[in-house]
């Protein structure tokens, strides 16, 4: 085999509770990423039941095509548990106990208050010849490192956290040393928008894609709060940030009016700054996003610094009582509108002493539309020391996409407001 020949891997995931749905595979998905930031990029994946024939399979599979495989799950103490019997069959190799394994286990047990071993676990302890032993700080079961005709076989727990700990622990340096100098890794960077839909930003895109380096791949990342757009190359520094500079610089102009600035992508983050940076005080009145406002804001640590609170104006009655919405305004224009949702970020800054009110109202759905307000309709308002601007969007999707997409678009507006003013 070249030593200038790029590494590549393949991962086979082990567990009847990934296949019938019980579990997700978030193991897989973390590898991919991992490995790719190693520069040992993922080609193909497999997910397998705990059954010694497939698991030999796919590993005999994954063999074929990669130079290094992670195998996870499948190396607890029960019955079903069959990976390190079903790797060591098909390579050929002998089981055999290792007594620094069952010390190990004893003493884990003994801490426990367990003073005799569980037979069934002294299974953990078999390690098929020539293998290395990973430890794992953080469970019972140590991981395997296994050379077989050049190619590298990892056997790794199915529990996320011990995979991830022997993986930053051991297996990092160990890949490191083991593929010294043929190590691409996968560098990226993520632009964040939100207010526009796929679509649209992928025709923008388009328009200026000739432009972008051949080397540099995109990717297009929707989600209830907006679309990100991921740009890559496999090249080393500083190749790859020259790349991603390049890349970037066509990028900017196209997604400058949609872009949240910030290291995360989350809008909350932004909006905090201008709050701090200006002193402003910030409440919330809503109605079909339920405290979802508040929730995203208090999220961010330090949020005491500028939010004040809000009121969950639900009905009628509580718009009327709390927030001194007239009762004229509700029935001329209907609970979702703009007088009402303008209201409620008045009324809200009013009643809690800000400077900054947000109000959102809407039909979250799935029943009390009507054709000329149907289900996913959201006004919201924002009420900045006396000057008020108000929107309105009909949202797609069902009710939490609704009321994440209303919340959304509800601080977005906030966020223009503050920006404005700056």
């Amino acid at each position: 085999m070249s030593r200038n020949k790029e590494v590549t891997a393949a991962v086979v995931t082990v567990g009847e509770e990934l296949l019938s749905g019980e579990t997700t595979d978030t193991n897989a998905a973390w590898l991919g990423r991992k490995l790719a930031s190693l520069g040992v990029p993922v080609v193909r994946r497999w997910v397998v039941g705990d059954d010694a024939e497939a698991i030999a399979a796919a590993l005999g599979a994954a063999l074929a095509v990669a130079d290094f495989i992670i195998v996870t799950g499948g190396l607890g103490p029960t019955r079903d548990d069959l990976t390190r019997p079903a790797v060591a069959d098909f390579l050929g190799l002998e089981l055999r106990s290792d007594p620094e394994i069952v010390a190990d286990l004893r003493n884990r047990f003994r801490a426990r208050g367990v003073p005799e071993l569980p037979v069934s676990n002294l299974s953990q302890a078999e390690v098929p010849s020539g293998a290395r032993v990973l430890p794992n700080a953080l469970g019972s079961a140590p991981g395997l490192l296994i050379e077989h005709d050049g190619r590298t076989v990892a056997l790794l727990p199915g529990v996320p956290r011990e995979m991830r700990g022997i993986v930053e622990e051991v297996l990092e340096d160990i890949i490191r040393d083991r593929f010294e100098g043929r190590l691409v890794p996968l560098v990226h960077r993520t632009l964040y928008t939100t207010g526009i839909a796929e679509s649209v930003l992928g025709e923008l895109v388009d328009e200026v894609r000739a432009g972008l380096p051949g080397e540099v791949d995109l990717a297009f990342l929707p989600g209830l709060r907006g679309v990100s757009i991921r740009f890559s190359t496999r090249a080393r520094a500083p190749e790859a940030a020259e790349l991603l500079d390049r890349a970037q610089a066509v990028l900017d102009p196209i997604v400058a009016p949609y872009r949240i600035g910030t290291e995360k992508g989350d809008l909350v983050e932004a909006i905090a700054d201008v709050l701090e940076r200006e002193s402003l005080t910030l409440a919330v009145a809503e109605s079909c996003t339920g405290g979802l406002v508040a929730k995203r804001i208090t999220d961010l640590p330090g949020s005491s610094v500028y939010f004040r609170g809000g009121v969950i104006a639900y009905a009628d009655r509580v718009k009327i009582d709390l927030l001194g919405l007239e009762g004229a305004v509700l029935v001329e224009n209907g609970a979702v509108s703009e007088a009402v949702a303008i209201g409620m970020a008045c009324g809200v800054a009013a009643l809690l002493g800000t400077e900054v009110g947000v109000g959102v109202t809407g039909i979250a759905g799935p029943g009390g539309g009507t054709p000329e307000k149907p289900v996913g309709t959201v006004w919201f308002a924002v009420a900045l020391k006396g000057r008020t601007r108000a929107s309105h969007r009909v949202f797609s999707g069902d009710r939490e996409a609704v009321r994440e997409r209303g919340t959304q678009a509800a601080l977005l507006l906030l966020y223009q407001m503050l920006a404005d003013r700056t």
